[in-house]
């Protein structure tokens, strides 16, 4: 079964690549009546990549006998799942191949991101003993996925308007999402490399709660544990130690990310000779822009709702039963409400003061970079109650 549902992973994530393949294929043709045929081939083969990853979700329940959202492989992958079906969803209301061609790539990278983590299936700790793990998680992902919609949109209104022609600060920001995007590709390719070399690194370090422990790096040390001994010969010893609040293997892994993503968006540039966003600006360049604003808009209006019911009502309903309190300070709950009120101050600026347009698009942006720096930071670099979901 573990195997059946590896497979279907595996699979839905070639669908999905062939699929951008038909979608940027759709916008290069004239279309003739409704849809063209590539078009059509393209949400043909998501539809059929969501069934299998879906397909891969329902084994993979079967075979650890609890929704398979209880680590970062598994809620980074149920997070790709909902990110597609939301985009299916959508396509079918307002028919743009555009929107496919931008979000699938970033379903892609999460997918690709998430496989990057331990795959094995554990049972699961006393504290997600609970049906509340698939309420509040599965619920909290969806919204999250529905709002990641609004960020697809936002780029490509951006890249749409934002003038290549000078360098600005619009550029530079711009610029700065899509060196991130590339990290994320960066990260697949450093973390598989060592992998696949087989580089293994042990150290002993003091917690903090003051015990002594042990940690495995599968990639060279940059930074070290707190207080911590190399004992594998031969390895990199670490330029700076962390403190005991910071896990110190992961905080390595976003270093090395960085790094890689430097080298290849730095190769892009060589190759393209501009900026990333001039290079994408000829795909946009018939792109209805009120269209654009609209879902971006209408994703944030769905996804809101879906995110406050998940990420702050069930999740204070399981605080209370398995912490005894509705709320603490621990950082994932105080990223999920900053996540939150951005979303709302979101639609407070969108609906009371007219920001639409480029405006809205920039918001959606920011946000995507916040549930990303939840995801990514708060789970992998900071220590908290919820660590447990960065395994």
């Amino acid at each position: 079964m573990v195997q059946l549902s590896s497979t279907l992973l595996y699979i839905a994530f070639v669908l999905y690549l062939i699929a951008t393949l038909f979608f940027g294929g759709a916008i290069r043709v004239k279309k003739k009546e409704g849809l063209d045929r590539w078009a059509t081939l393209g949400i043909v083969v998501t539809i059929i990549g969501f069934v299998a990853q879906l397909g891969y979700f329902i084994t993979r329940w079967i075979a650890a006998g609890h929704a398979p959202v209880s680590n970062l492989f598994e809620f980074t992958t149920f997070f790709g799942m909902m990110l597609v079906g939301a985009f299916i969803v959508i396509y079918f209301i307002y028919k743009t191949s555009l929107l496919g061609l931008f979000t699938l790539p970033i379903a892609i990278l999460v997918i690709a991101y998430a496989s990057m983590f331990p795959r094995e299936i554990s049972p699961l700790i006393p504290a997600l003993q609970s049906d509340w793990l698939h309420i509040h998680v599965t619920t909290a992902a969806a919204g999250e996925a529905i709002l990641a919609i609004s960020f697809a949109a936002g780029l490509i209104y951006l890249i749409r308007v934002v003038d290549q022609s000078k360098s600005s600060k619009r550029t530079f920001w711009l610029e700065f999402v899509l060196f991130f995007l590339i990290s994320t590709l960066g990260f697949v390719i450093v973390t598989t490399s060592f992998r696949v070399a087989g580089y293994e690194a042990t150290f002993e370090w003091i917690d903090k709660n003051g015990k002594q422990d042990e940690m495995v790096y599968h990639m060279p040390a940059l930074v070290g544990p707190h207080e911590g001994v190399l004992k594998t010969d031969g390895r990199m010893t670490p330029l700076v130690d962390t403190p005991a609040i910071i896990n110190a293997r992961k905080l390595n892994t976003v270093i090395w990310s960085l790094f890689a993503g430097l080298a290849l968006y730095g190769l892009l540039r060589l190759v393209l000779r501009k900026r990333i966003a001039a290079a994408l600006q000829p795909l946009v360049k018939n792109v209805n822009l009120d269209l654009v604003d609209e879902i971006g808009y209408r994703s944030v209006a769905i996804g809101f709702p879906v995110f406050t019911l998940g990420a702050l009502i069930f999740a204070m309903i399981w605080a209370q039963i398995a912490w005894t309190r509705f709320w603490g300070w621990d950082p994932k709950e105080v990223w999920a409400l900053i996540t939150w009120l951005f979303y709302a101050a979101f639609l407070h600026l969108r609906l009371s003061k007219g920001w639409h347009g480029e405006r809205s698009a920039w918001l959606a942006v920011i946000g995507f970079a916040i549930i990303m720096f939840n995801l990514v930071a708060v789970n992998l670099v900071i220590a908290g109650l919820h660590s447990y979901a960065g395994s």
